[in-house]
């Protein structure tokens, strides 16, 4: 099947990783495991060892007797570089459980152990599940880690929510199960995704629009949420085009990226590629109104008691797109509301604009939404409402792109005539 180099790290969820190597390997998997120091606290190297059939590495000294080769391949005639020649030879490397050290040296590129040093030689698919106390899962240093690794292409197993180490103690931080993480990396092995070969459009940020030439009229979004779409679609076999407004996160890989400015500019990419795209995913935030005359140098303040400036609507972009959509097309909308009422407000906005799905999230909030690298959105279709809880903008695009699917599945089924009596 495949060879996928498995990362153990300091944790009682550690036993966790025994029965994932275990399934690997009646899956048809040849594995090695790669073990921090730390590990050896709750999983001994002979456990490991005895399951795959291959010696465990822990130290970037230590001579490997199978000089880095996966079980069935003939040794190598020289004795590699361990960290070097695991990596090169794997294709996944998969981390389980990822513990919060683990994935803040993951975030920030430190090696100071083989499991680090080789993930920082990685260049195959990388799963990361993470462990951990529910404090430090919730933790924003953590979460943020989380989006920076997302963000560079790796796949995040989300943890469940259950009882932990301590006794008495639950939440959110429980290893996920060892048959999930394995469908993860099996998901990471595929050739193809369930959206291999479909066409994404995504777009991302907020619009900027100039009062000056130093001074604009714009809003809070980061453009997480779209980054985060985009990151998902590329990972399901899409080929994704993402238009980005003044986002300044790192760009998702194998994702082509058109960076805009102002809401003509993105309606104008937008257009552009609209009849080559299969799903339009609508993440922005426009600005609704922008200067009617904006000034063509700096304003100086020297001599002023004020300054009035005068806006003008802008062009209502989603709507001239559906306007213009062909059937086989899936345009998803997104709206930030504000308090009670929001979720009605975007079933008006899906029925007036005729789109497929309008994701709701509520902006009143100051756990989720603009600038958080958590959400909690509504996702509303004609079918009706589906609440995707609180997690990472990963996890929620996840769940959005679930619903794209489904939408486009039943939009395919041909519809069955029933005779007249």
């Amino acid at each position: 099947m495949a060879r996928v180099l498995l990362g153990v790290t300091g944790g009682i969820a550690a036993y966790k990783g025994v029965e994932l190597a275990r399934l690997a390997i009646a899956g048809g998997h040849q594995l090695r495991v790669v073990q921090t120091p730390d590990s050896l606290h709750f999983v001994g190297r002979a456990t490991f060892e005895g399951i795959t059939g291959a010696p465990v590495l822990v130290d970037e000294f230590e001579p490997d007797p199978a000089r880095g080769a996966y079980p069935g391949e003939a040794r190598p005639d020289h004795a590699p570089i361990s960290h070097l020649e695991l990596v090169a030879r794997c294709e996944v490397m998969c981390v389980a459980p990822a513990s919060a050290n683990t994935l803040a040296k993951l975030a920030t590129g430190l090696a100071d152990n083989l499991l680090t040093s080789a993930a920082l030689a990685n260049v195959a698919p990388l799963v990361l599940a993470p462990a951990m106390n529910n404090g430090m899962w919730e933790h924003p240093a953590t979460r943020r880690n989380v989006e920076t690794l997302t963000e560079r292409g790796a796949r995040i197993v989300g943890p469940d929510t259950g009882a932990l180490a301590s006794k008495g103690e639950r939440g959110a931080g429980r290893l996920a199960e060892p048959a999930r993480i394995l469908e993860a990396i099996e998901g990471e092995l595929a050739t193809g995704g369930p959206m291999d070969g479909m066409r994404v459009l995504v777009t991302a940020g907020g619009t900027r629009e100039p009062i000056d030439s130093v001074r604009y009229v714009g809003n809070r979004s980061s453009g997480r949420m779209g980054l985060a779409l985009a990151a998902e679609a590329a990972r399901r076999g899409a080929d994704v085009t993402l238009v980005s407004a003044n986002v300044a996160l790192a760009e998702p890989p194998q994702v082509e990226t058109i960076p805009v400015e102002t809401a003509a500019d993105l309606g104008a990419a937008v257009r552009e590629r609209f009849a080559n795209t299969d799903v339009l995913l609508m993440a922005a935030a426009p600005a609704d109104f922008r200067p009617a005359e904006p000034a063509t140098g700096k304003i100086k303040k020297a001599g002023r008691d004020g300054l009035v400036v005068e806006l003008e609507p802008t062009a209502d972009i989603l709507a001239a797109i559906a306007e213009a959509r062909r059937p086989d097309q899936t345009i998803v909308g997104f709206a930030a509301e504000h308090g009670e009422g929001a979720v009605a407000r975007g079933r008006e906005k899906l029925e007036r604009k005729r789109l497929d799905a309008v994701v709701v999230n509520d902006i009143a909030r100051a756990d989720v939404g603009f600038e958080s690298i958590d959400n909690e959105v509504t996702i509303v279709t004609a079918a009706g409402e589906r609440v995707v809880p609180k997690g990472a903008k990963s996890a929620v695009a996840a769940a959005i792109l679930d619903e794209v699917e489904q939408l486009r599945t039943t939009a395919a089924e041909p519809t069955t005539l029933k005779a007249r009596p």
